[in-house]
C-alpha cells in the first residue's frame, strides 16, 4: 500500500521563533494514525527544530543539496552534511530551483545520485510551466524531466522516492488546476514509471500533488486514485491550515 504523505516547504519564510511556535501547534496534533508529516524548513534552523521536537510523527527534511559531494563551494551544503545530522529526505528539481537557479535536469540527476549514495530519499519535483500546458504538451514535457533525471536509477531505488507533481502554472498564479488535471498528470507519471521499470514498481511509488494545495481542495484532489498527498507551500505557513490538510490525507 502507498504511502500517504503531506509535506511542508516553508520556502525562505519563518524566523526560528515563528517555526518554533508552529511546530508546537503542530507537533502537538500529529499523532500514530495520522500520514506521514515531513517539514522542510530553512538550513539555518534545521538542528534547533529537530532538537525542540520530542515526537515521533514529524520527520525533517531539507530544501535541497549540492550536486558535489564535497569541495571548495562556498555556500553550498552537501547530502553528506545533511545525513551526518539526521535528514532523511531532500526535495530535488523544485520549480523554483529550476527557474531562478537554472538547475538542468542533468544538474538535478548528479544531485540524486549523491543524495541515494548519502542514504537521503529524494523528493523528485517534476512538472510543466504554463506555455508548456497551453500548447498541451505537458506529458511530452514531464515525460523528458522524468527520462533524464528520475529514469537513471535502479527500480529499487525510485521505488523509495517520493514524487512531487509541480504543475508551475498553477503556483502562485491565481490560476488553479483541477482535480482532474492533477489526476490526469499522476496517472501519467505512474504509467511511464510502469513502463520503464514495472507494474509493480509504479504501484509503490507515492507521487504527491505540489500545485497550492489548500484546506479547501485537498479533499478533491486526494480523493484522486494516483494522488499520494501533497507537497505543500503557502498553506503550510499556517499551522491551522496545515493541521487541515493533515486531517484530509489521513481520512
Amino acid at each position: 500500500m502507498r504511502r500517504k504523505i503531506v509535506a511542508a516547504n516553508w520556502k525562505m519564510n519563518l524566523d526560528i521563533i515563528e517555526a518554533a511556535e508552529w511546530l508546537g501547534e503542530v507537533g502537538a496534533q500529529v499523532h500514530e494514525g495520522s500520514c506521514e508529516v515531513l517539514v522542510f524548513p530553512s538550513f539555518v534552523m534545521i538542528t534547533d527544530l529537530m532538537d525542540m521536537y520530542q515526537g515521533e510523527h514529524i520527520v525533517f527534511g531539507a530544501q535541497n543539496c549540492s550536486h558535489k559531494e564535497s569541495g571548495a563551494y562556498t555556500g553550498e551544503v552537501s547530502a553528506t552534511q545533511l545525513a551526518s545530522i539526521g535528514i532523511e529526505y531532500v526535495i530535488i528539481g523544485h520549480s523554483e530551483r529550476r527557474e531562478y537557479f537554472s538547475e538542468t535536469n542533468e544538474m538535478l540527476r548528479e544531485k540524486m545520485e549523491v543524495a541515494i549514495k548519502s542514504g537521503l530519499t529524494p523528493v523528485f519535483c517534476c512538472g510543466e510551466p504554463l506555455q508548456v500546458r497551453n500548447e498541451n504538451k505537458q506529458k511530452e514535457f514531464v515525460k523528458q524531466q522524468l527520462e533524464e533525471t528520475l529514469f537513471g536509477f535502479s527500480g529499487a531505488a525510485v521505488a523509495e522516492m517520493i514524487i512531487a507533481y509541480e504543475p508551475v502554472w498553477a503556483i502562485g498564479t491565481g490560476l488553479n488546476a483541477t482535480a482532474q488535471q492533477a489526476q490526469e498528470m499522476h496517472a501519467f507519471i505512474r504509467h511511464e514509471i510502469a513502463g520503464k521499470y514495472s507494474l509493480d514498481i509504479a504501484a509503490q511509488v507515492s507521487i504527491i500533488y505540489g500545485g497550492s494545495c489548500k484546506p479547501d481542495n485537498a479533499k478533491e484532489l486526494f480523493n484522486c486514485a494516483d494522488v499520494d498527498g501533497g507537497l505543500i507551500g503557502g498553506a503550510s505557513l499556517n499551522a491551522n491550515d496545515f493541521l487541515a490538510i493533515i486531517k484530509v490525507a489521513s481520512l
